[in-house]
């Protein structure tokens, strides 16, 4: 009877160690192995974009010796989706903000006909305006390449170089030879396979805006990933677009990106 009471005993013990493991982050939201979070403005999910990891230049001090570069590790949070018209319209009703040209709606909803669908008929600046609303930003152009690979590297699209399964994963009426779907527009956001990272519709459905000028001259802001209505040259993790940053159309829309969540679940 006493070596059942130890055996029991030792087994309470032994589950109780194995689940308090004092080095699990819980709470703390700055922490790498938070891989999904919601962000609690504007409730949009979003991943973790793993390190990449870069060789910054060797320089010289002031007596010419040498200094080695150093690896720069930048990570960073990204929605996972494309900005709803949803979320679009909260930010609109909670901050005040009112674009320089009225939303379109009417023309807006034959392309994006609900809350899920993504938000066009957006500038560079309404872009900006949501992610500060949000406490987010845009996603520099190298971090959204980046993002958009999902971890490979040297190839053509998000799942790799066969075009065949490329409707698993691409909204586009330009792409027929890889078949069609039900939609003639957009599509509602996650419709289709995500990359490694669990990003959806990187290519396809809309451009989305970057930070970045395309040009010295600071006259056209980048946009990235192709739309529904573009033909295979842009659906391309390497393909890429500009418009002017007050420009706002329908197959244009943009999501937010954040060096640190807000809330972890």
């Amino acid at each position: 009877m006493m070596v059942q009471r130890l055996v029991i005993l030792l087994l309470v013990l032994m589950v109780v160690f194995v689940g308090c493991d004092e080095d699990e982050p819980v709470e703390d939201l700055k922490d790498t192995d938070a891989k999904s979070i919601i962000w609690e403005k504007d409730g949009a999910k979003m991943v973790l974009i793993p390190e990449n990891f870069e060789q910054a230049k060797d320089t010289y001090d002031e007596f010419g010796d040498l200094v080695p570069g150093k690896l720069v590790s930048d990570s960073f949070y990204m929605d996972t989706t494309e900005v709803t018209v949803g979320q679009f319209k909260k930010f609109l009703k909670s901050s005040g903000y009112k674009p320089t040209d009225p939303i379109p709606w009417a023309e807006l909803y034959e392309y994006s006909p609900t809350d899920d669908h993504p938000m066009i008929y957006v500038s560079w600046f309404d872009a900006t305006a949501y992610c500060e609303w949000a406490d987010k930003r845009l996603p520099t152009e190298k971090e959204w390449e980046f993002a958009a690979r999902g971890g490979l590297v040297g190839k053509e699209f998000p799942w790799g170089d066969d075009e065949s399964i490329a409707r698993e994963y691409v909204n586009s009426a330009g792409i027929v030879k890889w078949g069609k779907d039900k939609w003639e527009n957009c599509a509602p956001v996650g419709s289709f396979h995500p990359n490694g990272y669990g990003l959806f519709d990187m290519l396809g459905n809309v451009w989305e805006w970057c930070q970045d000028w395309s040009d010295e001259e600071k006259k056209n802001r980048v946009l990235r990933g192709g739309s529904w209505y573009d033909d295979t040259y842009y659906l391309r993790v390497a393909g890429r677009d500009s418009y002017t940053p007050a420009a706002t159309v329908n197959g244009a829309g943009f999501r937010c990106v954040s060096e640190f969540p807000a809330v972890q679940q």
